[in-house]
């Protein structure tokens, strides 16, 4: 946890805050500066690395700007057990989350989340109403949609000379490819990847999921690969692709574009199989400002905002708005639309992840996953 280096200005809200997160087991990035009694900082949970980077100068650093009310950034890995924990000792620390739309829902379903009218997100600059601006289904009961990213699989450019994986299904094809894989330690994604690999049909994915059999055949595919590295953080990927640990890596779409741009990372990402997801705003129940968090929510959903943030991560925005006005990346001069999951040349054969069946399944799917893994790290290593 990071130190407290302002101490003498502690408020009642803010000890109650500390302990909770403590408790939680959560780390604090606090990237802002010192908050008065009079004048409380806004306590976002987000999620690190590139994006909160990202974040932090399209919409954190502009909105104090603007309103003079500091940002303080918590960072975690998703989940809502610290929310549901948090929820029901009656101190939440937190006063917006960034999370997945498959989280928001599950977590909205058990009253952990505040309701949201779209009536408090702005218009689109041509005066359009946001509920005709934003992406369908973009806008919950709980939660407002801001960007679709995706998950995708990256591989070291110099693993496999003179060929290039091309479909989802080579992840699974060690003659041809050989090598160790990191897949996140988690069903989703990695069950709808195995099924694409028999080439089942995307409009299929779910429907053969709901069934014993279409999860035997997920789970016989994972099997068959020899040798997986489980992460949980998001920058973990691209470090063990960058250090040559592993050749094939799922990962976030932007983690792999700020290794391979930033940092010169030799890797390439397979777009083909591409499973979209929707990233969130929420406002927890029970938040410390939740009229400050409504402000920010409308603040940081803008047409602007938006395509600012996509211009500094490769996210697709959730407004029609504003996707059209992403352009180059401010420092590096890419053109971005390129990099975002929604654009035509990525998402020809992506996957929409049914964020309604996971957030109706996730707690069977997750012990069924829990169990397969227990069964197969059970086993003598091979020779």
């Amino acid at each position: 946890m990071a130190p407290d280096r302002h101490s003498s200005e502690k408020t009642p809200t803010q000890g109650r805050a500390r302990r909770a997160a403590r408790r939680l087991g959560l780390a604090l990035v606090l990237v802002t500066a010192p908050v008065t009694a009079e004048d409380h900082a806004l306590v976002v949970l987000s999620w690190g690395g590139a994006y909160e980077r990202a974040q932090q100068a399209a919409l954190f650093a502009p909105y104090t700007a603007a309103t003079g009310r500091q940002v303080s950034v918590r960072q975690y890995d998703g989940g809502i057990a610290g929310l549901r924990r948090a929820v029901a000792a009656g101190e939440v620390p937190w006063d917006l989350i960034d999370m997945t739309r498959s989280e928001a829902m599950a977590a909205c379903d058990e009253g952990l989340l505040e309701p949201l009218s779209p009536a408090l997100l702005a218009p689109a600059p041509d005066g359009t109403p946001a509920q005709a601006d934003f992406l369908p289904g973009a806008l919950g009961r709980c939660a407002v949609t801001h960007s679709i990213f995706a998950t995708v699989i990256a591989y070291r450019t110099d693993a496999f000379p003179g060929r290039r994986p091309t479909r989802i299904g080579d992840l699974f094809d060690q003659q041809r490819f050989p090598g160790p894989r990191a897949l996140q330690d988690t069903p989703a994604v990695n069950l709808e990847w195995a099924l694409l690999s028999y080439r089942v049909p995307r409009e299929e994915l779910y429907r053969l999921l709901s069934t014993r059999r279409g999860l035997a055949l997920a789970w016989a595919r994972l099997d068959s690969l020899d040798e997986i590295r489980w992460w949980q953080a998001g920058d973990t990927p691209p470090r063990l692709l960058a250090e040559g640990e592993v050749v094939m890596a799922s990962g976030y779409n932007g983690r792999f574009f700020e290794a391979m741009v930033h940092r010169g990372a030799p890797i390439e990402i397979l777009w083909d199989g591409q499973v979209q997801e929707h990233e969130s705003w929420a406002i927890p129940r029970g938040a410390p400002h939740p009229e400050a968090a409504r402000d920010f929510l409308r603040f940081a959903t803008a047409t602007e905002r938006l395509a600012e943030l996509a211009r500094r991560i490769p996210y697709g925005p959730a407004r029609r708005s504003a996707a059209v006005r992403v352009t180059t990346h401010p420092e590096s001069g890419v053109d971005m639309r390129l990099h975002i999951p929604t654009h035509p040349l990525n998402a020809e054969r992506a996957v929409t992840k049914d964020e309604t069946w996971y957030a109706r399944t996730r707690s069977r799917i997750q012990a069924l996953f829990a169990a397969w893994r227990a069964e197969r790290d059970a086993r003598p290593a091979q020779d």
